[in-house]
């Protein structure tokens, strides 16, 4: 699998994707070059003490493309080949996944270049406080709410949350989203994102002619996206024939054991180690003839240079621009549905929208509720979706970003330009 792709590469999606709805939509030349443009950035360059009494000066980012309807959400992704350009490009694609289903967010992400790995835990929470501290004079919760991204989790909210209060003098629990449910975390927060793909994912074989009751499945990424999609789709009678992470995958025509891997995985080792199964690369579980392929790594996985070699019937993207503007051009040729980024995995934003509304209301919701909204508000998308794809004859992600595009086309047109 691909470590990284070259940041550069991943805005030039984004804003490819951009340009053709603005053209498909007949888009204002002004209003294209307003929403084309990132509105502000953040580049913070801080120090951090070690455990040995050393300093190390960090990187960090903080952009927000778009606020027209709402704060700015996107998450903070601790990763050594972070690059501004990527913040840039995920904080567009989160201003139209919160469009497309409709969460009144605008667009933001962010990060550290720093591998947490090689950090112990209290250089990761020095760390942490540190960069919200550098950050703190754009976010809060009416202005823009971190969540957890890649090298991220609900510890280090935390840790921001009580940053931001420290500095406030009082909690603000609605500062992060993401967070552990005892201090204001919302109950299914943690598996929103797979379940959000699960759900489209299901519907998306349905409208194909596959009956999901049985078909078959290959996850890639088993982190906490890829390992909660592999057990919701599980629970829901589909048969999870392959899984892979950074050092390879297992796979087994009967169907794997997801408890059993993500106990293993919990236990320090490696899905190698899963008996009774095949062991596979990363590009090999790309190719395998499954019914619906989750790729849920990193960017531009599938490309021009091995789309062909991909046999999935549906794919549903659990990470973002998985597929690359070629590699979607090859698939669309062979017929293969494509359930985009922008639509297949907002699950969590709209549970971090859930968890906002619940923490500025003091109001909780039980995990019953929590997660029959969600679905209800992913099917709903998904079927505004497939409507517009089918009466204008585009494709699932051409209709997605027709209605994100111009559901904040219409917000920046009605606020005006100030002053």
């Amino acid at each position: 699998m691909t470590a990284t792709v070259q940041g550069s590469a991943t805005l030039a999606i984004a804003q490819h994707h951009f340009d053709t709805a603005a053209r498909q939509l007949d888009l204002d030349p002004s209003l294209t070059a307003v929403l084309r443009h990132i509105k502000r950035e953040l580049v913070v360059h801080f120090p951090v003490e070690m455990d040995d009494g050393s300093f190390h000066v960090y990187t960090g980012f903080r952009v927000q493309h778009n606020i027209a309807r709402g704060p700015a959400k996107g998450g903070l992704r601790y990763h050594p080949a972070m690059t501004l350009a990527d913040a840039r490009a995920l904080a567009m694609f989160m201003t139209w996944k919160a469009a497309v289903v409709g969460v009144p967010f605008g667009g933001a992400k962010g990060g550290v270049v720093v591998d947490p790995k090689l950090l112990g835990p209290t250089e990761l929470e020095r760390l942490t406080r540190r960069f919200t501290t550098e950050i703190s004079l754009l976010i809060g919760p009416d202005r823009d709410i971190p969540a957890p991204d890649i090298g991220t989790g609900p510890q280090e909210m935390a840790w921001i949350m009580d940053t931001l209060s420290m500095h406030a003098g009082y909690s603000v629990p609605a500062s992060v989203t993401g967070k552990p449910t005892v201090i204001g975390g919302s109950e299914g927060r943690h598996a929103a994102t797979g379940r959000g793909i699960a759900t489209v994912a299901v519907q998306a074989l349905n409208d194909s002619g596959i009956d999901s009751a049985g078909a078959t499945v290959a996850v890639q990424g088993f982190g906490q996206v890829g390992s909660n999609t592999a057990h919701l789709l599980a629970a829901a009678g589909l048969r999870v024939v392959a899984v892979s992470d950074s050092r390879g995958g297992v796979h087994s025509g009967a169907g794997l054991d997801i408890h059993a891997l993500t106990a293993l995985k919990e236990e320090g080792g490696a899905l190698a180690d899963y008996g009774g199964a095949e062991t596979l690369t990363n590009d090999e579980l790309l190719t395998l003839g499954v019914d619906l392929l989750v790729p849920c790594a990193l960017e531009a996985q599938i490309t021009g240079a091995n789309a062909a070699g991909v046999r999935a019937r549906v794919i549903a993207e659990g990470a973002n621009a998985a597929v690359d503007p070629d590699g979607d051009a090859v698939l669309a040729d062979r017929g293969v549905l494509i359930v985009p980024d922008i639509l297949a995995n907002a699950g969590g934003v709209v549970v971090s929208y859930f968890e906002w509304a619940q923490d500025l209301q003091t109001f909780f919701w039980a995990p019953g509720e929590v997660n029959a909204r969600l679905r209800e508000v992913m099917g709903r998308a998904y079927d505004a979706v497939r409507a517009r794809s089918q009466s204008q004859n585009v494709s699932l992600r051409e209709a997605a970003y027709h209605i994100a595009v111009a559901n904040v086309a219409e917000a920046t047109e009605v606020r005006g330009i100030y002053p």
